[in-house]
């Protein structure tokens, strides 16, 4: 064994069965043992007869640092035990440090060991099975304000986050805090557990949520777990899925694309100002926000009372068979999957050579003449309409004269010209279910996501959109 070396080691949270065999032969081939005396009850039985040991108080780490250099430039080999893992809060940033800075030669070596917030987690069942981040809120050496962007950060993100040095005699108040921003990011019945003295004789574990989750349960000697949007807990247990089983529970989920859907709209449903109006409103508004990425739609979609449940209805009950667009692009995207499940078809006659003659003939767009066609064949399909307001001002002039009895109207023309006026016209048919885009704003892509979210309505109260993807 070489001399003129510091192990930096270490030991576990405090059980002799968590220090790792590396750790308890470095404790028997060195020279000198230093570390916070509390921990020398935890190694004593592996050092090795004539082995110095040099204990130190609380908040001594430079000390240590210190005399662990003096020793070793002396020749000796020298162990610095540091609890859980070294690395993580430990000694082996600060024993580093001082190399650089002394410009000594001594060679450093670093034992990992279990850290506490990994014993805790092993208690506690499964937590940290995905993307998880360690935060102190210690704010010895580092800013308040820099701790509470980490806070937020780690909250945001949707990290499993452990919780080092939640309280002490004068720190009172962070862990409130932290609490306060997790619950502004976080389901209030997200697990939360923590653990005092892992390891130790008087463990003590806890398992709450982040709702009921009591700072006041919480000491100096605790280390607190927060779960991510999956965790969950299972006989008494806290787990966090890595995602082995992630269609399965997702009851059908057929691929990535459902499950990134499913993720989507749990993302827009947090972010909403309003997430408790009615779900024949919300559903169409999760649809509607997923397909724009633009939150403006909570302002503007107007959506009948009843008006998706009861095509739902007439679609499941095979009352409503067709859906008629006004352009092509819309008809597209109607999910195919969901018009097969219901036994529906979709109808544009824009490419209809009826349409080019009438529209001569007339004088009147193109898509006019295609909703004149269509009610003569078809006066009680649900109409959609995403590009042409002169074809949304068409059927209106078609309803009031009694020759088109629609099942529903989706009104989403987009535009500058007629387009809020084709809008306001359809208002008054309060006896058909409409769903209204006020406004400039709408289009085809809009149109289609709104049908869609009638045609899957069945889903919505598990919030599982994109069955059909």
């Amino acid at each position: 064994m070489s001399k003129a070396k510091i192990f930096v080691a270490g030991i576990g949270p405090g059980s002799a069965g968590d220090v790792t065999p590396a750790v308890l032969e470095a404790i028997r081939q060195s020279d000198v043992i230093i570390g916070y005396k509390y921990y020398f009850q935890f190694v004593e039985p592996y050092v090795s007869p004539g082995a110095e040991c040099v204990d130190t108080g609380m908040k001594k780490e430079r000390e240590r640092a210190e005399e662990a250099f003096v020793r070793a430039e002396q020749g000796k080999t020298v162990c610095v035990v540091s609890s859980g893992d070294a690395g993580i809060y430990g000694m082996a940033p600060l024993i580093w440090e001082m190399k650089r800075e002394r410009g000594s030669d001594v060679e450093i070596e670093v034992l990992p060991g279990i850290s506490a917030f990994q014993k805790a987690a092993s208690l506690l069942g499964a937590p940290i099975g995905h993307d998880l981040c360690i935060i102190s809120l210690s704010d010895l050496m580092t800013p308040w304000e820099k701790i509470e962007r980490r806070i937020r950060a780690a909250a945001v993100a949707d990290f499993i986050t452990a919780v080092y040095n939640p309280k002490s005699n004068g720190r009172y108040w962070q862990l409130y805090r932290l609490q306060e921003i997790f619950l502004q990011h976080r389901d209030p019945a997200t697990p939360v557990g923590f653990v005092r003295q892992a390891g130790r004789d008087d463990q003590e574990v806890t398992l709450t949520t982040l709702g009921d989750f009591d700072p006041e349960a919480v000491d100096m000697f605790t280390v607190v777990l927060i779960g991510n949007s999956q965790s969950y807990c299972f006989e008494g247990k806290f787990i966090t899925p890595r995602g082995y089983y992630r269609e399965d529970r997702e009851e059908g989920a057929k691929g990535i694309g459902q499950e990134i859907m499913i993720e989507s709209f749990r993302t827009i449903e947090k972010e909403l100002r309003h997430p408790d109006i009615p779900l024949g409103c919300k559903w169409p508004l999760l649809h509607a926000i997923h397909t724009t990425a633009d939150f403006d739609m909570e302002n503007i979609l107007r959506v009948d009372e009843g008006a998706v449940e009861s095509l739902y209805a007439g679609f499941a009950e095979g009352r409503i068979k067709t859906i008629v667009t006004d352009v092509t692009m819309a008809a597209s995207g109607i999910r195919k999957g969901a018009l097969q499940r219901l036994g529906a078809e979709v109808k544009c006659y824009l490419s209809d050579p009826r349409v080019a003659e009438m529209a001569a003939e007339k004088g009147i767009t193109r898509t006019q003449a295609g909703i004149r066609l269509a009610v003569e064949e078809h006066p009680d399909a649900l109409y959609v309409f995403g590009n042409a307001p002169t074809a949304l001002m068409e059927l209106c002039d078609l309803v009031r004269k009694g020759k088109a009895r629609p099942a529903g109207i989706i009104a989403a023309p987009v535009g500058f010209v007629h387009v809020r006026e084709s809008k306001h016209m359809v208002k008054p048919f309060r006896q058909i279910p409409k769903l209204i885009v006020e406004g400039r704003k709408g289009g085809s892509n809009l149109a289609a996501t709104l049908v869609n979210s009638i045609l899957c309505f069945n889903d919505a109260e598990a919030l599982k959109p994109g069955r059909d993807v």
